[in-house]
């Protein structure tokens, strides 16, 4: 769900609404019980809480404005920190109003109080890939490739619209009724950032998780944001088909060594030569980093078209053997922020 941090809050109703409802006995009117709450006002029933974190909650509502659930955002103003509040909120509903694709969460309202701030968005009712990943162990690659042609098409979209996410994980790949990915969480997202010129400016704003953390993040230069999600996408291919993420973020050092050598790949589960090439292809150097339009036209996304692998190319890569890869099994991810000033 989108914001970086998340959390249950004592007083999910959020502020009364001055509008008065009344109750009714054994067939007589009695007097007013209780005063309809702001989201009633706006024709919404909050259910049970689905996120939590530490200055707001997501709760799945009725909504008869949309004759459908969908998925509540309510931020505490008093526990939010002010430059989220100031900046990075402000900046994610601007964000998310101009977005329109069938494999982005889709914003539906934002809905401002005194106390709170409420975003109301499409209910993702199948959970995350992550959820998935960690009941399946892993996933084959008929699903990965349809999930992962689903995400590249998403992040495609809105770089096209100058939009970069900044936060790609599997945690954020929420997954509908009919189990298509929904990017969601654009709370590190920032618009504005078509190239002008051919040229595309740079962020300074050192925020995501750090196994999906490109090598130009973690070492705190300024990056091209769109650079970074393609990264981050390729993280999100080798979780689906390997269960793991390619990366120790347990500690920061190693982390560092490791995203600036080639990736390597375990021996099992078997995966093809072509999505090895694909994930090797997008994990790498900043200057051989493949763009969107080169993994869309991959052989791997698209299968028909691919010729029968050289026999040079059919060979596993070197399993990993030591302790510290096992560490790497468990996908779920701390996210961080070093600033959330935003540097020009």
């Amino acid at each position: 769900m989108p914001g970086p941090d998340i959390k249950e809050d004592n007083n999910v109703l959020g502020e009364m609404s001055t509008e008065p409802t009344a109750t009714v006995h054994s067939g007589v009117e009695a007097k007013t019980d209780r005063k309809l709450t702001v989201l009633e006002t706006h024709g919404y029933v909050l259910g049970r809480t689905i996120g939590s974190g530490s200055y707001a909650t997501v709760k799945v509502a009725s909504s008869d404005r949309h004759n459908c659930q969908v998925a509540i955002k309510i931020i505490s103003k008093f526990q939010a920190p002010g430059d989220y509040l100031k900046k990075f909120l402000p900046r994610e509903i601007e964000v998310v109003k101009g977005l329109k694709h069938e494999n982005l969460i889709r914003f539906l309202q934002a809905i401002e109080t005194t106390h709170r701030v409420y975003i109301v968005m499409e209910y993702a009712e199948n959970g995350s890939l992550l959820d998935i990943i960690r009941k399946d162990q892993h996933i084959d690659e008929v699903r990965g490739r349809r999930w992962f042609r689903q995400l590249v098409e998403a992040v495609d979209y809105c770089h096209d619209r100058g939009v970069v996410h900044r936060d790609i994980k599997c945690e954020n790949l929420l997954m509908d009724h009919c189990l298509n990915i929904k990017l969601s969480d654009f709370g590190f997202a920032r618009g504005h950032m078509k190239p002008k010129n051919g040229v595309y400016a740079l962020s300074e704003t050192f925020c995501g998780s750090y196994a999906y953390a490109s090598p130009e993040i973690l070492k705190g230069v300024p990056y091209r944001p769109q650079d970074s999600d393609i990264w981050s996408m390729g993280v999100v291919l080798y979780a689906i088909v390997y269960g793991r993420l390619p990366f120790d973020d347990t500690n920061y050092t190693q982390l560092l060594k490791q995203v600036q050598n080639k990736v390597s790949f375990p021996r099992e589960p078997k995966v093809s030569v072509e999505c090895r090439k694909l994930i090797t292809k997008i994990l790498s150097p900043l200057k051989l980093r493949v763009k969107i339009p080169q993994i869309l036209a991959d052989p791997w996304l698209n299968p028909n078209q691919t010729a029968k692998d050289d026999d040079s190319e059919n060979t596993q890569e070197p399993a990993h053997s030591s302790k510290d890869e096992i560490k790497s099994v468990n996908i779920g991810t701390v996210t961080y922020d070093r600033h959330l000033e935003e540097v020009k």
